[in-house]
């Protein structure tokens, strides 16, 4: 047993199985702030969606809190050669977090989930707000640790040690905005199409029929804008990548070699021996034109890094191309909802679909985030510290392996108990509410 393998193994497990739960209570949280406001302006059926919503969100916050410990944790267990490299810098964000996030992202969510009716509507909206801005700042402040990762600025390595030359050079790096404004857009899309889920299920059950409306609604509307906002970052979010992480790039469109008017491959099958793709279906001078703005336009390739530095090729290429044609199917899955406006809840095609797709965004994300970090494999701080050099060379194999059985048996029993609740809070459902 490799205990570079398994140590690289559980922190995947354990992002993973976190990274269930920030995207859709981020997209929740800004949705019920939506719902909150309209309930203080007197709309009754907001108000009881705002009820029902917040007791979702608070389950899925519960355990995503009681996930996200386990990762903070194995930077001193399994990986502390890149603790004591990235200490000075990786510690600051991860601070700011803390102090200027989630501490206020968790005392608010207690005023939803205790004080609903000892404080005004007007405080219980604000409430809301600050719950989405809180858990927005927690995901920017987590980014800017894993981005300056990506794209490390604004140090110095003094004695094999990363210095802090300018704390908000490294907040800001290259590739912080861009990864931020995507993740927020997911989580956003994730959020909408969770609630459009539930809403379009309970049309097909005809079950508390005005709070399934106007779920549908509020989750469609959401999800037709940031499905395409998604779209739009995702491309600037791709040209940074190509300008400060070529390789990862190279590696997304299995680009072996360096090319003038480089197709966008849009499915096949990457051969690495061989250096090709087989069944490669692709539109060609695509990929030139959507990073230079010229079809004709070179496209560094693989070749152009000692193959010891290449990312590990399936394990971007395919995530990555699920992601970007899981993202189209969602502009149009939402979009021919909203186009129908009213129709879209009497149609049970379209219904279904949307209870059998409520849960793909998540899926979209996690695909994303596996490709992002896979493609920039070998390097745990790219150009700088290695992974394989980055793990703690006093803990053995079998101690990795024991905690991973451990987490998955924990993970799972936490899953599973989320997944009994929120069964339980949708069979009973909202209380019924005319408009």
């Amino acid at each position: 047993m490799d205990p570079v393998t398994l140590a690289r193994f559980q922190f995947g497990l354990t992002i993973i199985f976190h990274y269930l739960y920030p995207p859709v209570s981020i997209g929740m949280a800004w949705l019920i702030t939506y719902m909150a406001w309209r309930a203080w302006k007197g709309d009754k059926v907001y108000d009881e969606m705002t009820r029902f919503w917040v007791k979702i969100l608070a389950m899925v916050f519960a355990v995503g809190v009681a996930t996200g410990i386990t990762m903070e944790f194995q930077f001193g267990t399994n990986w502390s050669t890149y603790s004591r490299f990235v200490g000075d810098i990786f510690g600051s964000p991860l601070a700011a977090e803390g102090v200027f996030a989630f501490f206020m992202e968790s005392s608010f969510i207690g005023v939803l989930i205790l004080g609903r009716n000892k404080v005004s509507k007007g405080f219980y909206a604000f409430s809301a707000f600050m719950v989405a801005l809180g858990s927005t700042l927690s995901a920017f402040w987590i980014i800017v640790a894993n981005s300056w990762q990506q794209t490390p600025t604004a140090y110095e390595v003094v004695d094999g040690v990363a210095r802090l030359t300018n704390f908000w050079a490294a907040v800001f790096n290259p590739s912080t905005l861009p990864r931020f404004f995507h993740t927020i857009c997911g989580a956003l899309l994730t959020g909408s199409f969770f609630i459009a889920g539930a809403g379009a299920w309970y049309l097909l059950q005809e079950r508390h029929v005005e709070f399934a409306r106007r779920s549908l609604q509020v989750g469609v509307t959401a999800g037709a804008i940031f499905s395409l906002l998604i779209l739009g970052v995702g491309h600037i979010h791709a040209v940074q990548v190509y300008e400060t992480q070529p390789a990862k790039m190279a590696a997304y469109e299995a680009l072996f070699e360096t090319q003038d008017g480089a197709a966008m491959i849009l499915w096949g099958f990457p051969d690495v021996e061989k250096q090709k793709v087989y069944l490669n279906i692709a539109v060609p001078k695509l990929l030139s034109l959507l990073i230079h703005f010229d079809p004709n336009s070179t496209i560094t390739g693989l070749d152009q890094f000692p193959r010891e530095e290449w990312p590990p090729i399936s394990a971007a290429f395919y995530p990555y191309h699920l992601m970007t044609g899981l993202g189209f199917f969602f502009i149009a899955l939402t979009w021919w909802g909203l186009l129908m406006g009213q129709k879209r809840e009497k149609n049970q095609l379209f219904l279904k679909v949307m209870v059998y797709s409520s849960w793909l965004p998540l899926l979209t994300m996690n695909l994303g985030w596996v490709a992002a970090e896979f493609g920039r494999q070998p390097w745990v701080v790219y150009g700088e510290l290695k992974t394989a050099d980055a793990v703690s060379v006093v803990v053995p194999a079998w101690q990795v392996l024991l905690t991973i059985i451990l987490f998955v048996g924990i993970y799972s029993l936490l899953l599973g108990l989320l997944l009994f609740l929120l069964k339980r809070e949708l069979d009973e459902g909202p209380k019924e509410v005319t408009a």
